[in-house]
């Protein structure tokens, strides 16, 4: 049967969420399960879960636990990442710093000032796994949910030898079933395109039996004043395509937001609020790490999580359209062909096959350019070790270059740089 490994274990919540998804389908039920992270404490709490959740099922399933990311990936068909490097730490860094000189982030994962340094820590990780898959487990595929995902990808496809990476992210799946249900059409008869980016891809057609659903769509809007406050529905409104991400993610992607006291209140845009999850994230960890050695379990109930998908199509040859985050390589012929992108792909026995979707309309393209813009450069910074390329990053960056000036960006970089130390890339240092 498959081996499935896990790096970053440890995301306890995240592995449960994938694991009773992997034990509750049939054909998976006999897989081995291999979890590694660096945390020995974390690495025990995930391996008594898995192994609670083996024996409460009666399954065959097989559990192994490894320190040493080589001995776990060794063989493997398929490789789950979730690794946060620096944990919760490294996240108080991400916003405490930029907070004092005036900068407002919300999540600080995916692009800004948190979106550069987590992506700084995070390449040099995944380069040498991008090394390890290469030689030890050539075939397997790597399912990386670790932000931001349009530049951990890259970092793995440009940066090693080892190709076969795709990122994976529930922003389309969501937005497809909310618009889905705003406009009253149950989602499996509403017909959707949807790509670009990741976190800021857009739905491209959004139709009902050939009608298209937007007019519907613009009726709600216009009836609730509620929805007309949130950043996605005003992105909507100036560039006529849904944006994927919640408003929250996608206000910091932008110049136009977070840096006016009066928008950050009319949207009401709660600023920080991944620091609140963070620290809630800690305590789901120390009560089901309680519950375990209590003899208490953990829930099993199916998270239908995009990997777990994706593995139960390839294994078994059930069809599948996931939303993948793929090396362009023209599949949207106006952004750049290195660019790592989000598009529909069709998954089943032969693997995953992206959709070429031909060119956005130019407006989203020219956005989406915005964005890309900065994780090309910070995965340059990383794998060239560009401390320059920092400094380019960050005064490219939207919300960065709204907020502050020339020479505070500078400093600031100057800071996250000495505060995360030996975490970033030996030239970034």
């Amino acid at each position: 049967m498959a081996r499935i490994v896990f790096v970053g274990a440890g995301s306890v919540e995240f592995t449960k969420n994938v694991l009773s998804d992997i034990l509750t389908f049939p054909e998976l039920g006999e897989s081995s399960l291999v979890l590694h992270d660096i945390d020995p404490e974390r690495l025990a709490t995930a391996e008594a879960m898995a192994n609670w959740m083996v024996t409460e099922l009666g399954l065959g399933a097989k559990v192994e636990a490894h320190l040493d990311r080589r001995a776990a990936v060794d063989g493997a068909d398929y490789v789950i990442n979730e690794i946060a490097v620096g944990g919760h730490a490294a996240t108080r860094v991400d916003f405490e710093i930029p907070r004092r000189y005036g900068l407002r982030q919300t999540i600080a994962d995916t692009l800004g000032i948190g979106g550069i340094f987590r992506a700084l820590r995070t390449i040099p990780v995944m380069v040498g796994l991008g090394h390890d898959l290469a030689e030890l487990a050539p075939h397997a595929l790597l399912l990386n949910y670790t932000n931001p995902m349009a530049m951990i990808p890259r970092a793995v496809y440009q940066g090693t030898p080892f190709k076969n990476v795709v990122g994976l992210c529930h922003s389309v799946r969501d937005t497809q079933a909310r618009l889905a249900s705003l406009v009253g059409v149950p989602e499996e008869e509403v017909s959707f395109v949807t790509a670009g980016a990741n976190h800021q891809a857009f739905v491209l057609k959004f139709e009902h039996k050939g009608q298209n659903l937007y007019p519907a769509l613009d009726e709600v809007i216009a009836r609730d004043p509620e929805l007309r406050r949130t950043v996605r529905v005003e992105m909507y409104r100036r560039f006529g395509h849904f944006p994927t991400e919640s408003s929250e993610h996608g206000s910091e992607y932008l110049p136009w937001f977070l840096h006016h006291d009066d928008q950050v209140e009319h949207f009401r845009i709660p600023v920080e609020i991944y620091l609140r999850w963070s620290e809630e994230n800690l305590d789901t960890y120390e009560e089901t790490r309680r519950r375990l050695a209590a003899g208490e379990g953990v829930e099993i109930e199916p998270a239908m999580e995009l990997a777990s998908e994706v593995i139960h199509s390839i294994e078994t040859g059930t069809s599948r359209v996931v939303h993948g985050n793929v090396r362009n390589d023209g599949l949207i012929a106006n952004l750049p062909g290195d660019a790592c992108v989000e598009v529909p792909c069709l998954v089943d026995r032969s693997g995953m096959r992206p959709t070429r979707i031909g060119e956005l309309p130019p407006q989203l393209a020219a956005l989406n350019r915005t964005f890309l813009n900065v994780g090309d450069l910070t995965v340059r910074a990383a794998l060239e070790g560009r401390r320059d390329h920092v400094y380019h990053a960050a005064m490219l960056d939207p919300n960065a270059s709204a907020t502050l000036t020339l020479q505070q960006i500078h400093d600031l970089v100057d800071e996250m740089i000495e505060a995360h130390g030996e975490l970033l890339p030996e030239g970034v240092r």
